[in-house]
């Protein structure tokens, strides 16, 4: 097996998946905040950024943009899925337009319907976009629930298709039959990728005893507050790539921590948000971060994490602080309140 994901693929290449120009936009004043709540304005004047979002090459051959735009969360429905949600689908629309590329979409959310119509209506070319949804209602046919999406999403293929989680199986043999029937989505052609979400070591063991494909990918919750070493040692044994949601959550809902002044101090220097910092400190691992907003600035002002790096020192500080606490935002039902996998 290989010792670690880069010995397993080559990873990062400053590269677009657009075939037309990097993007570059025009950023004017605004204000950021530190940790005093006092308004500090970096920038007093236009400066032209150009963003180049670097490539994660997959286990598999295929190649992922390292910054995503998800359409759960804050955006998931609760109501009828067939009722359109105009604002999801105005937020896509615009995330294309800013040039995100790296689309993630689930059958949970309920947003499927917008998703496919916001890439339709863009007026960018289907092979120019990276489009992820993930199953999970009936497990006992992947084939029927990839159909249904790929309906809903209007588009013939997904780049991406995962498994939302791992709990639905009371056996070992679960794991690894929904495997075999990713496995035969993937070969009959209705996604060029499959992978996971929420998996932890023991359930990806059981799938690598009889997979003849390793999952390309595990999304899972990752933050400084939650950095699952262990599980993260375990991916890049297997070559496996790691997506993250909730990447933000340390410097957004789990406040006050012991990043907090940190933090903003590389805000401050990098003169960027906290928020864009989270990102780069993924970027930086090799992380695929997961992010979403409904303001257009505020989208815009991500993809800045493109243009800057953190140097190894405050990425070892930030993961240190880290440690000292503990957050988790999603499936805490499923876990002891102090696990940290």
């Amino acid at each position: 097996m290989f010792k670690s994901l880069s010995q397993a693929v080559p990873l990062l290449r400053p590269l677009s998946l657009r075939s037309r120009p990097t993007r570059t936009y025009t950023d004017f004043s605004f204000a950021r905040f530190g940790s005093s709540g006092s308004a500090r304005t970096y920038f007093d004047k236009m400066a032209n950024i150009t963003t180049n979002i670097p490539l994660l090459r997959l286990n598999d051959g295929t190649s992922m943009s390292m910054l995503g735009y998800g359409t759960g969360t804050a955006w998931a429905k609760k109501g009828d899925e067939s009722k359109l949600d105009h604002g999801v689908l105005d937020g896509v629309k615009m995330a294309i337009k800013l040039d995100y590329t790296h689309l993630d979409g689930a059958e949970m959310y309920k947003t499927e319907p917008e998703l496919g119509k916001a890439i339709k209506e863009s007026g960018v070319p289907r092979e120019e976009l990276y489009v992820v949804t993930k199953c999970n209602k009936d497990m006992n046919d992947i084939e029927g629930s990839l159909k249904a999406s790929l309906k809903k999403l209007q588009l013939d293929y997904v780049d991406l298709y995962l498994i939302h989680s791992p709990f639905f199986a009371e056996t070992e043999e679960q794991l690894q039959s929904t495997w075999a029937a990713m496995e035969k989505v993937q070969a009959a052609g209705l996604t060029k990728s499959i992978g996971v979400s929420n998996y932890l070591p023991k359930h990806l063991s059981v799938v690598l005893k009889t997979a003849k494909v390793v999952p390309a990918c595990n999304q899972i919750e990752f933050h400084p507050y939650l950095q699952r070493t262990e599980l993260l040692d375990f991916h890049k044994k297997h070559g496996i790539a790691t997506t993250a949601y909730g990447p933000l959550s340390a410097v957004t809902k789990a406040k006050p921590g012991p990043i907090d002044d940190f933090m903003a101090s590389l805000a401050k220097k990098y003169a960027v948000s906290e928020g864009e910092i989270s990102l780069r400190w993924c970027i930086d691992q090799d992380v695929v971060p997961i992010t979403t907003s409904s303001k257009e600035q505020r989208l815009s002002d991500y993809l800045r994490a493109a243009t800057f790096k953190l140097t190894p020192v405050e990425i070892k500080q930030i993961n240190e602080l880290g440690q000292q606490k503990h957050y988790r935002g999603f499936w805490g039902a499923k876990f002891d309140e102090k696990d940290r996998t």
